[in-house]
């Protein structure tokens, strides 16, 4: 047998009868041979820890801008904790962690520079509007790869696609990183709130730590414990931790997401991605190549979106540096 056969021999036996099973993989768009190591959710998982809209995270805002401590949470870090907490639940739950952990870090690939507020401008630019969720899908599936895309499984890019919005993901797996991604980003960002003064540790809502505790690792416990004791064909909190979790989330957006203090040097941000989209529409022809073929297959919006989604955000403001600000005269 080849190590990927014991893998497959492995998950029978232990996974339970919920999870999706790498035997049961719906396959690729593009059929291709199968690894004799690895299962095709773990090739997922490689295939995006591999790739460069992977790497750029590093780069990206989470709440932020450009902060001068390196303890920030970035768009890469994010990512990293929304993976551990799934792959927690997913082992406690006897689901099968390659696929949790293949969504997980991929869940992100098409978010914009400067975070939600440069998803905000080009949703408002873009007249067939722009989700980080759906991008994330289109890196996979067309960007990645220099426009050929991954050829990720069927499930990991349901799960990516359906971690946020209204929908939920076809698999255990996938719902599982929707719950993972918002224990991450509220726990996450109210400890860099904290760091950065936005907030103190009595400014939090006593309902809501009374019910899930007072430091990040006792709420990220409690929110894990209560979907793994209450998860069975859905994954769920129970009432009260749910309550719990959605009032520290409104008090999130309500003083940090939606904070004047913060918000300052986002609007300056969005001033950046507005002129980028202008002035990209307008010339497409200054766009790397890929963009420019991206431009004749799906049209210039399109492909003018593809390109300022994936910038990081020195990337961004380097760009409008360059089309906006004088260069020295020199001889």
């Amino acid at each position: 047998m080849t190590v990927r056969e014991v893998t497959i021999e492995n998950e029978e036996r232990i996974l339970s009868g919920r999870a999706r099973k790498s035997a049961d993989c719906e396959g690729r768009d593009v059929p291709e041979p199968l690894c004799p190591v690895r299962t095709e959710f773990q090739r997922d998982r490689d295939r995006i820890i591999h790739c460069r809209a992977f790497r750029r995270l590093k780069h990206k805002t989470q709440v932020f801008l450009f902060p001068k401590s390196e303890h920030y949470r970035t768009r890469l870090t994010h990512t990293l904790e929304v993976a551990q907490i799934a792959r927690t639940i997913a082992r406690a739950l006897r689901l099968n962690e390659d696929l949790t952990e293949a969504i997980a870090l991929g869940h992100d690939l098409g978010h914009t520079p400067f975070g939600h507020d440069g998803e905000r401008v080009l949703s408002e630019l873009f007249s067939g509007g722009f989700r980080h969720y759906e991008q994330s899908v289109r890196v996979t599936e067309i960007i990645e790869k220099d426009g050929r895309g991954m050829n990720l499984t069927r499930e990991v890019r349901n799960g990516i696609l359906n971690h946020s919005g209204k929908r939920e993901a076809e698999t255990l797996e996938g719902n599982v990183v929707r719950f993972a991604d918002k224990i991450a980003y509220i726990n996450h960002d109210i400890e860099d709130a904290l760091r950065g003064g936005v907030l103190t540790p009595q400014d939090l809502p006593k309902d809501a730590v009374d019910v899930l505790g007072n430091s990040k690792s006792k709420r990220i416990t409690a929110l894990i414990v209560s979907v793994i004791n209450n998860s069975d064909d859905v994954i769920r909190y129970d009432e009260k931790t749910r309550e719990a979790h959605d009032g520290l989330r409104a008090f999130m957006f309500e003083n940090v997401y939606d904070n004047r203090l913060i918000n300052t040097e986002k609007d300056k941000a969005a001033r950046v991605i507005e002129f980028l989209y202008a002035h990209y529409k307008k010339n497409p022809d200054d766009m790397p190549e890929l963009y420019r073929e991206l431009a004749r297959t799906f049209g210039t919006e399109r492909a003018v979106c593809d390109y300022i989604s994936g910038m990081t955000d020195d990337y961004a403001v380097d760009r409008f540096t360059q089309l906006c600000v004088p260069k020295a005269w020199k001889r």
